[in-house]
């Protein structure tokens, strides 16, 4: 079986929740015998250098690639206002792109066409075209579901209308296009009832993120006790209003609880900012260079966020290191969790007042917390058990 995997960046290496997620699909699928063509955009904001890709995975794949600013552009946003399009989709559109695609799809008779995001599926007309493959969405999460979200935390009056009008916009591109595929993969079965409600007619199924636990291996001698932690890229817009959200409404409580408690805080594209937060407790570390080792030294997992949709990778990935987690119940959307068992859900700083101090003053509980996550991680969210289940899906669209 031959397929096509389309992404909006390239998903190497894996250290973040979009490229895990692919990554991790391809390197199941690959153990399942299907031969794995990669093409992917390369944008300057996520620019990685080929040569740099020292990888198993990528050593068995077909790799193409195209280099695009999707920057946003003050021109461009303008001009669009006055188009039909989403700013936010066509950004990642170019006819060169699409003529390297169309190159690729003339080159192999693909079996599958799979479109990871929908940052890609302005290409489909493309493959449609060029292949009579089984072409199947997956929906990382709902795009205008998270900039709804975030447009409502918005105090700026002009900058809310304006992300109102992007969620608007994208709402009926997301809506127009889910019909024209023959499949859709949902990451969480959240996302899989909105997509229908949305109208959506084509078959779907939920796969949520898988996770190779080879590689999530504890040591527990290695753990500072009390520390909180949290860990995520900064550049994504949720996590950088969650983070401030706990600092200036909770984190001012929480460093008096205990002389010798300390928040690490770590993640790429740190603002400048953060790193002025006046506090003897606080450790800014920005980008790390080994996410695992990190999680694994700390003892628990603070997860704020407000505006959010899918599923948090960076979560699951706690679960698989035995963390006990405290997040929002945004943050923990589509994961199969229960509060008090293996997470903890707090939605106000009173809530996540209450939840750390329990943590820290009985570390039994965050112990068995993180025992318990680790035993749902893995029965949800094992990489053979979903790629095996996948495939099967690929085997039916084929033989229909």
């Amino acid at each position: 079986m031959k397929a096509l995997i389309l992404t909006n960046r390239v998903p190497f290496p894996p250290n973040s929740g979009y490229p895990i997620v692919v990554y991790n699909t391809m390197k199941g699928l690959l153990k399942l015998g299907v031969e794995i063509t990669l093409f992917s955009i390369n944008p300057l904001k996520h620019n990685l250098d080929v040569e740099d890709i020292y990888d198993p995975v990528f050593d068995q794949i077909s790799f193409h690639s195209f280099h695009l600013d999707t920057g946003v552009n003050v021109y461009d946003a303008l001009v669009n206002i006055f188009s039909n399009k989403s700013y936010n989709v066509s950004r990642f559109y170019h006819e060169d792109a699409a003529r390297l695609l169309e190159d690729v799809l003339k080159e192999t008779d693909f079996d599958i066409v799979q479109f990871e995001g929908l940052f890609v599926v302005p290409y489909l007309d493309v493959v449609k075209e060029h292949t009579r493959a089984k072409v199947i969405y997956r929906a990382h999460n709902i795009e205008f579901d998270v900039w709804e979200r975030i447009a409502r935390t918005e105090k700026f009056s002009p900058r809310r209308k304006y992300l109102e009008f992007l969620s608007r916009r994208l709402k009926v591109y997301e809506t127009e296009q889910i019909n024209r595929f023959d499949q859709i993969f949902t990451i969480s079965e959240q996302d899989r009832q909105s997509i229908l409600r949305f109208g959506c007619k084509a078959p779907m199924e939920v796969f949520p993120v898988a996770l190779d636990f080879e590689k999530y291996v504890t040591d527990p001698s290695k753990i500072s006790f009390p520390t909180l932690f949290h860990l995520g890229a900064m550049d994504w817009r949720p996590n950088k209003e969650g983070l401030e959200w706990f600092l200036d409404e909770i984190w001012p409580d929480i460093e008096t609880l205990n002389s010798e408690l300390r928040f690490y805080i770590a993640g790429k594209s740190m603002p400048e900012d953060f790193f002025h937060y006046d506090s003897d407790n606080l450790v800014v570390e920005g980008e790390i260079f080994d996410a695992i080792e990190f999680m694994n030294s700390k003892a628990i997992m603070i997860v704020p966020l407000l505006s959010v949709s899918g599923m948090r990778v960076k979560i699951v990935e706690g679960m698989a290191m035995r963390k006990c987690i405290i997040a929002t119940g945004m943050a923990a959307e589509g994961i199969n969790c229960v509060h008090g068992k293996d997470i903890m859900i707090a939605n106000t700083p009173d809530e996540f007042y209450r939840a750390i101090l329990q943590c820290i003053t009985n570390p039994k509980k965050w112990r068995e917390i993180g025992e318990n996550a680790r035993k749902t991680a893995e029965r949800d969210h094992d990489i053979n058990t979903i790629t095996e289940r996948m495939l099967v899906i690929y085997q039916k669209l084929i033989s229909a």
